[in-house]
């Protein structure tokens, strides 16, 4: 499903509105619709999230992310926007990537991003730059999400960690060619409790969402992760029940 650029809260309402209709009209069918990123059903393929996004001037209407020669793909806001979504990847996983089952997504040489990189094209990178240079419509996709995420908290963290990015004017570095060989730029999240981990310790959500929210969304996510530590999985009785 793809949806028609919006502004503000519009595309998070959309989203939760789109979940919510897709879920109740097969039910009415008899079916069962899930957002499950990597369900345990045959011949069934992950499903992401792509986060499409760029920034207007409030007194112009420029599209801030537009480079102001042919010699670039981006402006430095925009460059510097991808610099804050990398730079931030890992704390911002816990909104984009919420459930334990959406990392499994993420692994090399499957069309979702393994490292937090960026490149033109190649859609194995975290982040993609779509457009050419001086093209009034450049944005990012930021491929990385699983349709389970908050859409709320899911927008907030790619606005927060991107704005940071231009405020401190962080490099992204270059583009990358193979985003699965791409052995300078960090591995992403391999789990909920790496994210959360990451999360804990980032200063910058802390300040812009708030210490006490921080601390409730980690407190709930650490009880997530501690009831699937505990449960038995099938796998496991598969590995060890008849062998030992």
């Amino acid at each position: 499903m793809t949806f028609e650029p919006e502004t503000g809260l519009a595309p998070a309402d959309d989203m939760l509105l789109f979940r919510s209709a897709v879920k109740q009209i097969c039910r009415r069918h008899g079916c069962h619709a899930t957002f499950m990123c990597w369900p345990a059903v045959q011949n069934v393929y992950a499903s992401g999230w792509h986060l499409h996004q760029s920034l207007y001037s409030l007194a112009t209407g420029d599209n801030a992310f537009v480079a102001p020669d042919p010699s670039q793909m981006l402006s430095a806001a925009g460059r510097n926007f991808v610099g804050g979504l990398l730079h931030h990847a890992a704390a911002s996983c816990v909104f984009s990537n919420p459930t334990i089952n959406g990392y499994k997504r993420l692994r090399p040489n499957s069309l979702a991003p393994h490292r937090a990189n960026w490149a033109t094209e190649n859609r194995g990178a975290m982040i993609r730059v779509i457009g050419r240079p001086t093209d009034p419509g450049t944005h990012l996709e930021n491929r990385i999400g699983e349709p389970s995420a908050n859409p709320y908290l899911y927008l907030a963290a790619n606005l927060i960690a991107g704005m940071d990015g231009i405020e401190k004017a962080l490099d992204p570095g270059s583009l990358t060619i193979d985003p699965y060989a791409d052995t300078d730029r960090a591995i992403l999240p391999r789990s909920l409790m790496d994210a959360v981990s990451a999360l804990k310790t980032s200063p910058l959500f802390r300040e812009k969402m708030g210490r006490d929210f921080i601390d409730y969304i980690v407190a709930l996510k650490e009880f997530e992760i501690s009831r699937f530590l505990s449960h038995v999985t099938d796998w496991e009785h598969r590995e060890y029940f008849e062998m030992f």
